[in-house]
């Protein structure tokens, strides 16, 4: 299950306690390969789905007791055992994937929502299961920030997305704020696509915002980390709305400077 992508949001970095990393990674790892299997590369869908389902099939088994395949999945039964992980979380990652194969477009945002559901908020209540903090409260404000973890990389990936023949805005908005298709694919940026720019990223925002409390319900460094990965968050919104939603030219990435100005709001949260 390899890992060499670029990503925006720190992952098992210093500032967790060690003895979280190893489960935090190897948690990492599965959903990171799983969604490789789904979006990378140049395979059919067909291949993407089997590839999918052998995933699932090693998931049965780590359920069953029975011996993992590969040394990946057997370090994936040793943290789940260690740290009676929910399976079904597991799960629900492999539904979003596959579901990623096979449906391009999303009719409004309930819908888009029912994806994040799936393919982000599983990743968050597992961290709140490994720091023992897993109240019904900070599963729903850790729902909050991973789905608005989601929303924000597909505002920033909306090109590299539709190269995949993927839009991620809902439907029922782009008829909304007149935008269509052609206009997404030809990367023109018109004041009707900065207001719905402005418009999801100031509902994700918000989103983001609601879920912001749980950073005083983790122990610790851990904390730490998800203040840095909220204000993260909330600071490439800040840059797609500066560009008014232009991100055919180059995506949206935080630098040194960012880091800076997202360490000192974290510190006030």
């Amino acid at each position: 299950m390899p890992v060499d992508h670029y990503e925006n949001f720190p992952v098992a970095s210093l500032l967790l306690p060690r003895r979280l990393r190893r489960p935090i990674e190897t948690i990492y790892r599965f959903a990171r390969g799983a969604d490789d299997i789904a979006d990378e590369g140049e395979a059919s869908d067909a291949v993407r789905l089997h590839g999918l389902a052998d995933y699932r099939a090693e998931l049965d088994r780590i359920e069953g007791g029975q011996a993992a395949t590969t040394a990946a999945f057997r370090q994936l039964a040793r943290v789940i055992d260690e740290w009676q992980l929910p399976v079904p979380l597991f799960r629900d990652l492999l539904d979003a994937f596959a579901q990623d194969v096979v449906k391009k477009r999303y009719a409004d945002y309930p819908e888009l929502l029912d994806y994040c559901r799936r393919s982000a908020n599983p990743v968050g209540r597992l961290l709140v299961h490994l720091v023992g903090r897993d109240s019904e409260a900070n599963r729903q404000r850790s729902d909050c920030i991973c789905t608005a973890l989601q929303l924000v990389n597909f505002w920033q990936d909306i090109a590299v997305d539709l190269r995949k023949d993927r839009i991620y805005l809902p439907q029922a908005d782009l008829d909304a704020f007149g935008v269509g298709e052609a206009q997404i694919a030809a990367g023109r940026c018109d004041d009707a696509w900065a207001a719905l720019i402005a418009f999801e990223c100031k509902r994700t925002r918000a989103l983001m915002l609601d879920g912001a409390p749980l950073v005083h319900q983790l122990p610790g460094r851990m904390g730490w980390e998800i203040r840095l990965t909220v204000q993260g968050g909330l600071r490439i919104l800040e840059r797609v709305v500066q560009v008014r939603g232009d991100v055919f030219g180059q995506r949206p990435v935080l630098g040194a400077g960012d880091w800076l100005r997202i360490g000192g709001r974290a510190l006030f949260m």
